[in-house]
């Protein structure tokens, strides 16, 4: 507890590498698998053969990626890019799955709906596929993010500063409060992400809290102009039941 307390501003600087090392990766993995994944979704002939390829580079060991890299990329071997590349990788290969599974978990009868008042294929995936599958989305970002912050403290091994670089350090020079310190850290900043993933939802996504498919249904058929007109009127029972 002693050296906790004579080197918190060291663990407040690690914690900071850390979160500059992740955010990128995470942000990246997510807009890089909405096309991969809609592929998989649209083209079922080659579905397997995306999900497949993209699931294989989270075989790849990351201390190999990470010499391999700056090869490829032209860095150096330290540069904290070689990291940010190699973590939006595994992410990618995470989340494509989920995205396709996540379209395709929108109900045909809304789709259907939709297409009947006048989305365009464009318009159905933004304001009614994606919206909807909204949920999963956000269960395999929370499922990225904590992937992400745990494996970037791999990146330590190669002279990449962030959380990581306190189980070195403190492993190599025996202190155990130092390695305390960077596992204690690294759990609170992935629950930190995850919490905040979980709030995002929230306010991004109010209709998926305890609302049932029909509702989700009308909610897609209502987001065309004129849609309200065209809809039935409801129930007697339906309207008491309100």
């Amino acid at each position: 507890m002693n050296w906790i307390w004579s080197n918190l501003d060291l663990i407040w600087d690690r914690t900071v590498d850390h979160l500059v090392l992740s955010v990128p990766p995470i942000i990246l993995s997510f807009f890089i698998s909405l096309p991969l994944g809609w592929l998989a979704y649209r083209f079922q002939l080659g579905r397997g053969v995306i999900l497949t390829g993209v699931g294989l580079l989270y075989a790849i060991p990351s201390l190999p990626l990470f010499i391999v890299l700056p090869a490829i990329v032209g860095t150096n071997v330290r540069d904290p890019l070689n990291l940010i590349i190699a973590l939006t990788i595994y992410g990618v290969a995470l989340m494509v799955r989920v995205v396709a599974d996540g379209l395709d978990s929108v109900d045909t009868d809304v789709r259907q709906s939709a297409t009947a008042v006048g989305f365009s294929g464009w318009t159905l995936f933004w304001q009614v596929q994606l919206p909807l599958a909204g949920p999963v989305l956000l269960a395999g970002l929370r499922v990225v993010a904590v992937s992400t912050v745990s494996l970037a403290t791999v990146g330590a091994v190669i002279g990449v500063a962030s959380l990581g670089s306190l189980f070195t350090d403190g492993f190599q020079r025996g202190i155990q409060a130092e390695i305390v310190a960077g596992i204690v850290m690294t759990v609170l900043l992935a629950l930190t992400f995850d919490w905040a993933l979980v709030g995002l939802g929230r306010l991004l996504m109010p209709w998926s809290r305890a609302v049932g498919p029909s509702l989700l249904a009308r909610w897609a058929a209502l987001r065309s102009p004129g849609a309200a007109a065209a809809a039935p009127a409801p129930a007697a029972g339906e309207e008491a039941a309100k």
